[in-house]
């Protein structure tokens, strides 16, 4: 497998017994259709936390569960980036890239999640090259107008006191 370029896919909440948001499964929906038109190795984010994960398995896991029951090959998987959040994302994610030749990136998240992901992915991942894919969701998702809210809010922190990791 060529490692020159991963898809990394961020992570979002899961149900205490492991099952996958609507969230969630739209960008493993994603994953997989971009891994049909082009294989790449993957990268899945999160570990746990009580605002999106309080199963016994880490996100990331449950995210490569749901693409290897999909099809996807086992072994095309990066180590799993066990982060907590936005940030820890971009973090955990290059410890994981730099032991492996990798130049690009495509990351996969959200339509209202992306302003974030950019301004924190473009700081702490600043040696690779990046395509952005942000879907957008149309199952109902009670959630989203609180999402969206809380994207505002940790933009308008990261502008105005720094990215701190």
């Amino acid at each position: 497998m060529d490692f020159q370029e991963v898809m990394v896919v961020l992570g979002s909440p899961n149900s205490s017994d492991g099952q996958l948001g609507p969230i969630a499964l739209d960008r493993v929906n994603h994953c997989w259709e971009q891994f049909q038109k082009q294989a790449r190795p993957i990268l899945c984010t999160g570990g746990f936390g009580d605002h999106f994960n309080t199963s016994p398995w880490s996100h990331a896991a449950l995210l490569k569960q749901d693409l290897i029951h999909k099809g996807i090959p086992e072994h095309v998987f990066l180590p799993l980036a066990l982060s907590s959040n936005t940030v820890d994302d971009a973090v955990k994610s290059k410890v994981v890239l730099e032991n492996f030749p990798v130049k690009s990136l495509v990351i996969i998240t959200s339509s209202y999640h992306l302003a974030r992901v950019q301004l924190i992915f473009d700081v702490i991942l600043l040696k690779f090259s990046k395509l952005y894919m942000g879907i957008e969701h149309f199952t109902e998702i009670p959630e989203l107008v609180q999402l969206k809210a809380h994207e505002a809010k940790a933009i308008h922190e990261i502008k105005s006191k720094g990215l701190y990791y």
